[in-house]
């Protein structure tokens, strides 16, 4: 049986792809089934009960040589643990190529598109196989999320075309307010704990050398309502310093994007972070904030940057 499976702490994109690409495989004649590396988010439960749909299994471990499809990512730390041990056959990616190896050739898809879920469509295209409106559904809403509904700088034509392809098929005839919908789920925190928010949309970063690379955590709060968020920045300023020492990271930053108004401010732990940003950004903290403006993609504009700035310390 093939295990295909998101990364860690699954977004949309994440958790849909897997579905999709299981039940793709499965009417393709493979084995496969989808599971989740971590718990859904409010935009992502939304999509799920929406869909009429549970979660995938939780997978926690998967004995030595088991094989795995990757979707969504591509670098082991935000994939299972022991991915190294893993016969890694298929990837479906719309990320920078990470360290992955493979003990075997495998089937990689990898193109600059804005969601995988745009990758799958292109897929089932290819493998002359019909949409079927529950597909079309966790699809359409993968793209709307990853693109912010094409508010992201990731967003490519493909991604467009794509949502005008699946929306019929998935019977959604007002996309706009779906994807407003799902926004509102989304910015919906409640009295969440604020290590739960900071890991909602969490991944870990090597900068640097590639012999003895920083790690950095990069969380992203996308919502409607930013100052929900910064009405409790000290409690995730507390979890930032408690997750900083839990993971053994050179840094934590969490950018709070404001989906609407295609802002991004960022909390700033300590001077540590704040030196970063500023020689890597240009911008200065006040208050454990820094004002990131327009850069709302992580993917996009804030991982190359603080990629080219590790790689000119040398």
């Amino acid at each position: 049986m093939l295990a295909v499976f998101g990364h860690q702490n699954p977004d949309t994109d994440a958790m849909t792809a897997a579905l999709v690409y299981a039940r793709l495989l499965q009417r393709q004649g493979v084995d496969a089934q989808a599971y989740r590396l971590g718990e859904p988010n409010f935009e992502t439960a939304f999509v799920l009960r929406e869909a009429g749909l549970e979660a995938p299994p939780l997978l926690e471990a998967l004995p030595a040589g088991s094989p795995v499809a990757l979707v969504d990512h591509n670098e082991s730390a935000q994939s299972l643990a022991g991915l190294h041990e893993l016969t890694v056959t298929r990837v479906v990616d719309h990320h920078k190529l990470g360290d992955l190896t493979t003990t075997q050739p495998a089937y990689l898809r990898f193109e600059p598109v804005g969601c995988t879920g745009t990758l799958l469509l292109k897929l089932f295209r290819e493998a002359g196989l019909d949409v079927e409106p529950l597909d079309a559904r966790l699809m359409l809403s993968a793209i709307l999320s990853d693109t912010l509904h094409f508010r992201s700088p990731t967003t490519t034509p493909e991604d467009r075309d794509a949502v005008g392809f699946l929306a019929p098929v998935a019977g959604i005839e007002d996309v706009e307010a779906y994807a407003l919908a799902m926004f509102a789920a989304k910015s919906d925190l409640g009295d969440t704990p604020a290590e739960t928010l900071l890991r909602m949309d969490y991944k870990v970063f090597p900068f640097g050398d590639p012999a003895a690379p920083q790690q950095w955590g990069l969380g992203v709060i996308e919502t409607t309502n930013p100052g929900y968020v910064f009405g409790r920045q000290a409690e995730l300023l507390r979890a930032m310093d408690a997750v900083k020492a839990e993971d053994t990271l050179n840094g934590v930053l969490l950018s709070v994007v404001d989906i609407l108004n295609e802002t991004n401010r960022t909390l700033v732990l300590s001077a540590t972070e704040e030196k970063v940003l500023r020689e890597a950004f240009g911008v200065e903290a006040h208050d454990h904030v820094a004002d990131l403006g327009a850069r709302i993609s992580r993917k996009k504009q804030v991982v190359p940057a603080l990629e080219a700035y590790f790689s000119a310390q040398g």
